[in-house]
This record gives structure tokens, C-alpha cells and sequence, in this order.
């Protein structure tokens, strides 16, 4: 810990002792000039030294206040370089945004240039990760995260709704097995996500089967992917048929590199949802950041 005296204290002494007049000082911050006088003896008597020679017409440094100006002096202008770093920073320069993996990846990413079109005096930094934003400690100031939207404290938003609906490339719709309906499922590769939420209700192929009427399909085969990326690219290479978010492929699907082979779709609580503190949410990088999202999320329909 710096053991330092009061900073107003520091503050009257150095603009005291650049002016050599408790007078002026009192002009530059604004207060009285007895106010500057009972700071600096304050000081003093903390430090244990005087800092001043007072002469019934003049205001003299003493030895130890000479050699203390200089340091203090380039102390707080250091101390001011910080602050407008810290304020230009705050209103525009760069906007660090830290996004679930999938999401950064199938679709913030693609959307970026249009952001960066509306907003040129803003640099997007982004951050693709899962744990969970620590905003006091680290150096972000929106966070994108899928779950049911409980982020306490936070100004939370829904961005994207997760709507649930198998998804494959267009060369599995005809072929040797075509798909025409839930049961044709039973001779293609099942394509699985491990969202890692624990929850019951996330829905996964067995679910989705039930519902289609397929039961007799076995839902437990295939291969298994901790991240929905992963479960995108094996449907993107003709690999299986996936079980996704829409939200997420709804530009492969618009491409026809991907295609829903059945209209069957669940929606769930979960989403997507913009995540900042209550106290930062309005700031104008973080206002624009986040209506922007919005808007293309309603363009897609996915709010």
C-alpha cells in the first residue's frame, strides 16, 4: 500500500509552490487562499518538515519544498495523462467485447464491417471466451453470453432467442438415403453439441426426436462437439445432421450451404443476451454497440 498524504493537501502545495503565492494557487483550484494555507501546514505538519519559508512580503521554498516541486509537478502531469487515457478510452477509441466462442464466429463476426461502417470512431476489440466477465477486473466493456439471462447487477438485454432445429448440407436431402421426414434420420450421423449448461431442459436430439415422432430413431449416435462451431463445420462437410441454434446458421442457410431438412423447430428460455454494468450500459460506445446488435438481431428475426 502507498502510504501517501491527503492528495488536496499535495494538490495546494505544488500549485502553491510553482506560483510561490497561496494567492494564485487559490485562483487554479478554485478555492480560498486560507483554504491553500491550512492544506499546506497540514502537509507540513504530517511530514514533519516546512516546506515554506514565509517572509512578512514573500512566499520562499525551503530545501526540502525545492527539492519536492520538480517530482511532484511531473507527477501530476503523469497523473493527468492517465485520466484522458482513461477518458478517451471511455468515449470512443476501442470497444473491448467479449463473446461466446460460436456466436463471435458464425455470427457477430460476419456483421462486424457494418458496425464499423456506421461507427468508424470505433475500434471493436473482441474477445471469443466462455468464463465468466469479471467487469471490475478486466478490460471489457460488453460481454455476448448464451444462458437464461439471470446476470445480476448487470443491464441485461436478450439479443437472440435459441430456437432449435436440425440443419445438414444440401447433399444429404438426396442421395442414397434421402431425407424426407424424421425417421430417415435413423440411417445419417447424428451431429451433437455439449452446451455444458447441465440443465435438463436444453434440449438435444432425444428431445427433438420425441417431438417429431421419431422415437425409434437411437439418438445417442454420432459424434459429440464442446462447441457449436465445431458442429456447424462437421454439417457444413457433409458429415451428419447437426442439432443447432438458427440464430447461428441463418447466413449459411441464407448461402444454401446449409439447409433445414425439417420444419420442427424448439424454442427454449435460452438465448443470447448483452451483458455490461448497470453504471457503464449508457456510455455512447456501449449505447451504440449494443443498439446495433439489436438491430441485426431483429433484421434476422431472431429476437
Amino acid at each position: 500500500m502507498r502510504r501517501l498524504p491527503p492528495l488536496n493537501a499535495i494538490r495546494a502545495f505544488e500549485a502553491a509552490a510553482r506560483h510561490l503565492s497561496f494567492t494564485k494557487a487559490a485562483d487554479e483550484l478554485n478555492v480560498t487562499p486560507a483554504a491553500i494555507s491550512q492544506q499546506v501546514r497540514n502537509l507540513e505538519d504530517i511530514l514533519g518538515v516546512p516546506l515554506f519559508r514565509r517572509l512578512t512580503r514573500a512566499l520562499l521554498l525551503s530545501e526540502a519544498g525545492q527539492a519536492a516541486l520538480p517530482i511532484l509537478g511531473e507527477g501530476f502531469d503523469r497523473l493527468e495523462d492517465g485520466i484522458e487515457r482513461i477518458r478517451a478510452t471511455s468515449e470512443s477509441g476501442i470497444l473491448t467485447v467479449s463473446a461466446a466462442p460460436s456466436f463471435a464466429a458464425r455470427w457477430l463476426v460476419r456483421r462486424l464491417p457494418r458496425f464499423e461502417a456506421r461507427h468508424p470512431e470505433i475500434r471493436i476489440r473482441l474477445d471469443p471466451t466462455l468464463h465468466a466477465v469479471d467487469f471490475e477486473r478486466e478490460n471489457v466493456d460488453i460481454a455476448i453470453r448464451f444462458g437464461e439471462g439471470n446476470y445480476p447487477g448487470m443491464r441485461t438485454d436478450r439479443l437472440m432467442t435459441e430456437n432449435i432445429s436440425p440443419v445438414c448440407s444440401p447433399g444429404l436431402m438426396n442421395g442414397d438415403n434421402p431425407l424426407r421426414e424424421p425417421c430417415d434420420l435413423a440411417n445419417h450421423v447424428l451431429l451433437h453439441t455439449d452446451w455444458g449448461l447441465g440443465n435438463p431442459t436444453q434440449p438435444d436430439w432425444a428431445m427433438w426426436l420425441v417431438c417429431a415422432g421419431a422415437e425409434t430413431v437411437n439418438s445417442s449416435r454420432g459424434p459429440v462437439f464442446t462447441t457449436e462451431v465445431l458442429t456447424v463445420e462437421s454439417a457444413l462437410e457433409g458429415n451428419g445432421v447437426a442439432l443447432v441454434n438458427r440464430g447461428i446458421v441463418v447466413d449459411e442457410v441464407a448461402a444454401g450451404r446449409l439447409v433445414w431438412p425439417f420444419e420442427l423447430t424448439i424454442e427454449t428460455h435460452f438465448g443470447f443476451f448483452i451483458i455490461c454494468p448497470e453504471h457503464t450500459a449508457d456510455s455512447p460506445k456501449n449505447a451504440a454497440f449494443r443498439q446495433w446488435l439489436l438491430d441485426e438481431a431483429r433484421a434476422d428475426g431472431n429476437v
